[in-house]
């Protein structure tokens, strides 16, 4: 397996998917249901693969990541060749940025002495779904780009 294995709950939520799966591989429910019970470790087999497949096209349509810690926030812009990102870090050891009221402050001092921004690129290696899920598993998580955008435009106006 390349990735992970998704959670029961996403199994559950993509129940129709995995049914046109199997049927893709002509299996029936009823065959289904014999791998199962006789044959676990096929299903386990059949379980991974459409992980993968699953995983593979969420990777793919990903454009923006988000990471966010107590006194850090890493932002990603997944692009073809390299991803790029913006790094802000809170010098103010008691301020939480992910608190509402650490994030309200985040807000209203970005441009002061307590907020360092750095920027950069990195090549994908040879395997860009990989590094973008390497991301995932580090606990960052896909998003439409909103806070990329907007330091983004800050640091380059």
């Amino acid at each position: 397996m390349k990735y992970a294995r998704l959670t029961k709950e996403q199994f559950e939520e993509l129940h129709q998917e995995f049914i046109n799966f199997l049927a893709t591989q002509s299996i029936t429910a009823q065959e289904w249901e014999n791998i199962k019970t006789k044959q676990p470790e096929v299903a386990e087999e059949e379980l991974d693969v459409f992980s993968d497949l699953v995983w593979e096209g969420v990777l793919k349509k990903a454009k923006y990541l988000e990471n966010i810690a107590p006194q850090q926030m890493f932002l990603f812009k997944l692009e073809d060749v390299n991803m790029s990102l913006i790094g802000i870090k809170v010098l103010d050891p008691t301020k939480n940025i992910n608190t509402k009221e650490g994030y309200r402050w985040l807000q209203q001092n970005y441009m002061t002495d307590n907020v360092e921004f750095v920027t950069g690129t990195k090549k994908y290696s040879n395997d860009p779904q990989k590094d973008i899920f390497n991301l995932i598993q580090q606990g960052a998580s896909i998003t439409k780009g909103e806070l990329y955008i907007f330091f983004d435009k800050l640091i380059n106006s």
